[in-house]
């Protein structure tokens, strides 16, 4: 039998396990498989009073916590000081979207997040002006309630 045939079957078998640790302060059960539905009814799952109460502390609260925070506040020059204005802005004046079960990658663990829409004047060099920009921000309270973990935040992808 060829090798690679032999070797491919046993891939073919393979199961990746899914992490279903729940790190964040929300006391629901994470979804079983990282395929399952990951909506969570109702929400905000965080009130603003605590998010609020947290932010105070300033960015040495905030935790760029899934790999594609951390490459998106990379790739579009964003500091945990941004990211902090950026979800004061989202309870103060955004739109809330929904609350999700999002996965730290590549398998687990899960935190319960509230997503939000905003909007932000800036300076764009190249138009020389300022525009309002689209950002989109996805976070949760840690287990221990005084970590704010940041699954998303970047700007609208259409604008790229």
């Amino acid at each position: 039998m060829n090798k690679w045939l032999y070797f491919g079957f046993y891939l073919a078998r393979l199961t990746i396990m899914v992490n279903n640790v729940n790190v964040s302060c929300y006391n629901g059960t994470p979804p079983q498989t990282e395929n399952s539905n990951r909506k969570i009814a109702g929400g905000p799952v965080y009130n603003h009073e605590d998010l609020a109460a947290l932010l105070k502390n300033g960015e040495g609260m905030l935790l760029a916590w899934s790999k594609k925070c951390i490459n998106d506040l990379q790739k579009y020059e964003l500091t945990l000081e941004d990211a902090l204005e950026l979800i004061q802005l989202a309870l103060q004046e955004g739109t809330f979207l929904g609350s999700e079960w999002c996965i730290q990658k590549p398998s687990g663990p899960w935190a319960a997040c509230d997503a939000y829409r905003l909007y932000r004047s800036e300076w764009i060099l190249h138009a020389h002006k300022d525009m309002r920009i689209e950002y989109y921000v996805k976070f949760a309270i840690a287990k221990t309630g005084v970590l704010i973990l940041i699954a998303s935040c970047h700007p609208s992808e259409d604008r790229y």
